[in-house]
């Protein structure tokens, strides 16, 4: 599933404001997450590992220059809640996105 999330800031800033705020995403998971990775196989290109409730999403957070893209690959028995799980990444993405900016 791909959800595209716009945004007006440079890529700097977005790899900083996921990079300082990915630690809140549990607290947005139903049941609870018992693991999380994320891992930057490039400047551009996050992968985030979820385990919650059984089961387990792989992500790659794309950064583009006005949007990011998120790419889930959802299991066979969460598939019946995409509509509402691209609603809820796009929501809480875009709210992440539109955070504080950097303070100098």
């Amino acid at each position: 599933m791909r959800v595209p999330i716009p945004h007006d800031l440079p890529k700097e800033e977005v790899r900083r404001r996921l990079r300082e705020r990915m630690h809140e995403l549990p607290a947005h998971m139903p049941g609870g997450v018992t693991d999380m990775t994320t891992e930057w196989p490039t400047e551009d290109c996050m992968k985030l590992t979820v385990a919650a409730m059984g089961q387990t999403v792989r992500t790659t957070i794309t950064i583009e220059e006005r949007q990011v893209i998120v790419d889930l690959d959802l299991p066979a028995m969460l598939s019946f809640f995409k509509p509402l799980i691209a609603s809820a990444v796009s929501e809480k993405g875009a709210k992440l996105l539109s955070g504080p900016s950097r303070k100098n």
